[in-house]
């Protein structure tokens, strides 16, 4: 029997077409099974949650001379202000450090300043939730 290229390359494009119109049945099928809001990737690892900025309006208020920002990861806003306030009002006076836990969280302080002020990055913990703010104190 002798080739015909015309007739093989009909037989190669109607191969093609039925293979790509297999790939769209079951791709098809593979997201209409998927959970309705379900992640792509369904990994048993720990999921990355987003830090949040809080307002601080004025930035006065939280018993320090201004909170320059307050962010937070697993905490609503609200909580972290009260978290904030603890903190400030656990430390005495405008040089004094907290060194005992505010509403559960263990919180650590890094100071960096002169004469007359001081500006210090706070991270508080518990467990997973962080509360970070950022406060400048004159002195």
């Amino acid at each position: 029997m002798p080739y015909d290229r015309g007739q093989a390359a009909a037989v190669s494009q109607e191969v093609s077409i039925r293979m790509l119109a297999a790939l769209l049945v079951v791709g098809g099928l593979m997201t209409a099974m998927a959970p309705a809001g379900a992640p792509a990737e369904t990994g048993s690892g720990p999921t990355a949650s987003p830090s949040k900025r809080c307002s601080v309006g004025s930035g006065r208020g939280y018993g320090t001379t201004y909170v320059r920002s307050i962010t937070t990861r697993r905490v609503g806003c609200s909580r972290a202000k009260a978290v904030v306030r603890a903190f400030h009002r656990c430390r005495k006076g405008a040089r004094g450090r907290c060194n005992s836990r505010v509403k559960g969280y263990s919180c650590s302080e890094n100071r960096n300043g002169g004469v007359g002020s001081f500006d210090s990055n706070v991270s508080c913990r518990r467990g997973g939730k962080r509360v970070r703010h950022a406060y400048t104190q004159f002195t």
